[in-house]
């Protein structure tokens, strides 16, 4: 895990690799690279190489990415993108049987969006998303809703019901259950979402000037999906 010994994750982590038939392309902003506590490096690490791989950018084109834009291009890819046009992903797998790939997207909700909208590539793939059915545990980092996931945990929920395997899921969070603990015993503390902290009256920053943003934030506290 390249973390110091006292707070080592390799313990928490699979002895060996997941055997999982589903291949993970992770498209990775570039920022993400500088995040001290990320991770999409703890997902990579519970699964075989070849199932799990990371591409960093912003713009990917089919001349310099052919085997992203031949993966793009499989009617059995997924990508997983929430919106009006996504199917659950509960859905897809029932009627699914063969070995799928799945592209996530890793970064904040507004680098995702705009990887997802000025990339033709990424909207030929079937769009799927989750039920928000469980709540993040990635706790020491906030989240702009309730019901928003790491992609961590998006991956381990994926795999989870396209492999047909609860235990998957609980395998590829024990290390993230296991990095919060650590941060938490040496002065983090448990973030809330933007959502909670609104409705609560526990938002201490300056409220947003941009009138976009400032709606955004208006859906959040009436509970209106955005």
């Amino acid at each position: 895990c390249s973390r110091p010994q006292k707070v080592c994750l390799c313990p928490f982590l699979p002895v060996h690799p997941l055997k999982v038939s589903t291949c993970l392309y992770i498209i990775q902003h570039p920022a993400e690279g500088s995040r001290v506590l990320r991770t999409v490096p703890l997902l990579a690490a519970c699964l075989p190489s070849d199932k799990c791989k990371i591409l960093v950018g912003r713009r990917f084109n089919e001349d310099r990415y052919p085997e992203l834009a031949t993966v793009c291009r499989n009617p059995s890819t997924l990508i997983l993108y929430p919106g009006a046009e996504a199917t659950n992903l509960e859905e897809v797998a029932v009627l699914s049987s063969s070995p799928s790939v799945m592209i996530i997207i890793d970064g904040t909700w507004s680098q995702a969006k705009d990887i997802f909208y000025k990339n033709s590539l990424f909207r030929l793939p079937k769009q799927v998303q989750l039920k928000p059915s469980i709540s993040s545990q990635y706790v020491i980092r906030t989240q702009p809703t309730n019901t928003c996931l790491s992609t961590l945990e998006c991956a381990a929920v994926a795999l989870s019901i396209l492999e047909k395997n609860k235990s998957i899921q609980e395998t590829i969070l024990h290390p993230l259950q296991a990095l919060c603990s650590f941060q938490l015993q040496h002065g983090a503390q448990i973030h809330h979402s933007k959502e909670h902290l609104l409705k609560n009256g526990l938002y201490d920053k300056p409220m947003p000037k941009n009138k976009r943003k400032l709606r955004r934030m208006e859906l959040l506290v009436n509970n209106i999906k955005i």
